[in-house]
């Protein structure tokens, strides 16, 4: 009889015991982040980059393939500045604009491209950093969109709104007002086809396996065949390599 109270014990233990196990399991099966359980094939993610001459924002659309390889497609609009532009003032005129001198036009790149990341180190099932390394090619297309400012005239007397052009004269710094109206000269954008490469480390972050959240540092090589006008004075750009960071969310599922 003695025994019956240490049985009792010993039966309560084992019950609240296994109960913590079960819900520590569930808790795992919850914020699992090894995707061990089951492979969800599909996944897409919306990202903001900033990268060394510009901003930008792209969009993936990925099958994973294995629990260590994927596949994806990807759409990407960033915008180009060129790495010697200063914006200035012209001090002897009150109120004047802020403008970028000799800046011949503004650049934006639409990519699409296809890749593949491989999983170089996975997260344990509590959290941490799950590390992919990416690399994909495609298609790139530049438009360039020519730079309008206000200028005063011979006489100094009204200004008017031309599209810059560093032949003319009366185009030089002491003329300029500054810059006009952004949209001006949309009817007259040129279009530069070429290709790029990109490659990178992607470090994933977060508890949950359906939820994407990642930090991704690469870099980008373009080659044009017909050179991009962008500074005066400078070359017109048909190589250009950039480096980036990018951060990004989203969904896996099935």
């Amino acid at each position: 009889m003695k025994l019956l109270p240490v049985i009792s014990l010993g039966f309560l233990f084992c019950v609240l015991f296994s109960s913590q196990v079960q819900s520590q399991a569930d808790d795992i099966l919850i914020y699992d982040t090894i995707a061990e359980r089951v492979l969800l094939r599909k996944e897409y993610t919306l990202g903001a980059t900033l990268h060394v001459l510009g901003v930008g924002a792209n969009f993936r659309r990925g099958a994973n393939k294995t629990f260590f390889t994927s596949r994806f497609v990807e759409v990407e609009l960033v915008s180009l500045k060129h790495p010697k532009q200063i914006r200035v003032i012209n001090p002897y005129y009150y109120n004047a604009r802020s403008y970028v001198y000799g800046k011949l036009n503004h650049v934006y790149i639409l990519r699409g491209g296809y890749g593949y990341k491989k999983l170089l180190n996975r997260k344990p099932y509590w959290g941490g950093i799950e590390l992919r390394a990416l690399y994909m090619g495609g298609l790139s297309v530049s438009f360039a969109k020519p730079v309008y400012l206000y200028f005063f005239d011979e006489t100094y007397s009204y200004l008017k709104e031309e599209k810059y052009d560093p032949d003319n004269y009366y185009h030089s710094a002491e003329y300029i007002y500054g810059r006009a109206p952004y949209l001006q000269g949309l009817g007259e954008i040129k279009v530069y086809p070429g290709i790029y490469a990109k490659a990178g480390l992607n470090f994933e972050f977060g508890q949950l396996n359906t939820k994407i959240n990642a930090l991704e540092v690469g870099g980008v090589f373009e080659v044009y065949p017909i050179a991009i006008p962008i500074m005066a004075y400078n070359p017109a750009q048909r190589f250009i390599l950039t480096f980036y960071l990018n951060y990004s969310f989203g969904k896996r599922y099935n």
